[in-house]
């Protein structure tokens, strides 16, 4: 095996560890063979007397009955999931639907998000726009009115209008708040039975989008464009998260009740066993996730936001592979690419699944200079860091 081939295979192992840690960090765990140590008995055994040959029997009798149960789950999960994907295949084919019904974007995001990157851009032509989205206007107000920002000269003044909460931040602060407030927006407001899958998704999205921000520089980038996009970057993820938890619930139901109605008792007590599968999932934000990315964004139709061809790029050149999928590409699509691989590389060390060697294996694979990376480690990932006077 070469090293570049070797390389690639860890980076390979790498990305998929990451969205295997999104799903949940057990999950990650048991992907690459962790032992959960706190189910390890490391006490005295202690003395049973001798199985009689009855016991024995009812035993194996037991196992063989709780095997058999097993793969008829197994078997069940399959058939349901066929139904699924068949589903999802549909429903992704209608982008509409995914854009406006499942994630629910509303017009007015992207026409603010394309108005911020224009110099004629002023807090007048954002007011209406911003209070035709009345969640926008209370995020907004929420946010100023933190104890953090509401002292002024030893006042603390209260902001109770969206108009003056725009007017506060200011078009510099806006620029990174409402990129923000979207996508928290449109996460799914439950992700059972993964329930870290909504905060890792937008510990993702922040840390993405920062890291693109102090990127930007180094590559002639506009540190808005940087920002906004690797804040967008994983709008896939959350249309698919979505879509496979709704999806799961809507046809499982469906088939209980024909178990049910059907008196197919096995049947019905197997699907009551079931839930959404963590490595489905996970099979479908790794392999599907971008291409809808780069097609919600596409949807959105900016106008001055030069994301089209960058997310082409982005899409083409995700997964590791043994030859470089894209040469020469755009300086937004690198450094939004590095500041999507130093994000996943933050939430693995983050739950101690990366080792030091793998680290270096990873930057070398995502290209990042040392300048690059003393640059980010220097970074605060948890919070915006808004300056408001």
């Amino acid at each position: 095996m070469t090293e570049d081939t070797k390389q690639v295979r860890i980076a390979q192992a790498l990305a998929e560890r990451a969205h295997d840690l999104l799903i949940s960090h057990n999950f990650a765990q048991q992907q690459i063979g962790y032992i959960h140590t706190l189910e390890i008995n490391y006490g005295e055994k202690i003395a049973q007397r001798t199985m009689l040959e009855v016991e024995i029997a009812a035993a194996e009798k037991r196992q063989q009955t709780s095997t058999s149960h097993h793969k008829y789950i197994a078997k069940a999960s399959i058939h349901l999931h066929q139904i699924i994907e068949s589903s999802i295949e549909s429903q992704i084919a209608d982008i509409d639907n995914i854009y406006h019904e499942v994630v629910g974007i509303q017009d007015s995001v992207p026409t603010i998000l394309d108005l911020l990157a224009v110099k004629s851009a002023s807090i007048g032509r954002l007011e209406p726009l911003v209070n035709d989205l009345p969640w926008l206007g209370r995020d907004l107000v929420s946010l100023v009115n933190l104890p953090q920002y509401r002292k002024q000269k030893g006042t603390a003044i209260k902001v109770d209008t969206p108009a003056l909460a725009l007017r506060y931040l200011g078009l510099e602060n806006l620029q990174m708040v409402i990129p923000t407030f979207a996508m928290r927006h449109w996460m799914p407001h439950s992700t059972e039975p993964f329930p870290l899958l909504k905060r890792k998704l937008r510990d993702m999205s922040m840390s993405t989008a920062i890291a693109a921000k102090e990127l930007a520089p180094l590559y002639g980038v506009k540190e808005q464009h940087a920002f906004t996009l690797g804040m967008l970057v994983d709008a896939g993820k959350i249309a698919l998260t979505r879509l496979y938890l709704h999806t799961f619930e809507k046809v499982w139901q469906e088939k209980v009740r024909i178990a049910r109605d059907k008196s197919h008792k096995d049947l019905h007590t197997a699907l009551l066993e079931l839930g959404p599968d963590p490595l489905f999932l996970r099979h479908l934000l790794l392999e599907r996730a971008p291409t809808l990315s780069r097609t919600l964004i596409e949807k959105m139709a900016f106008r001055y936001l030069p994301f089209h061809a960058t997310m082409e790029e982005f899409t083409a050149g995700y997964l590791p592979t043994t030859t470089k999928n894209v040469t020469d590409p755009l300086p937004l699509t690198e450094v939004v690419r590095k500041a999507h691989g130093y994000a996943q590389y933050l939430s693995l060390k983050d739950s101690q699944l990366i080792e030091p060697d793998e680290a270096q294996v990873w930057f070398l694979h995502l290209g990042l200079s040392q300048e690059e990376q003393k640059i980010l480690a220097k970074c605060a990932f948890q919070s915006l860091q808004l300056t408001i006077l």
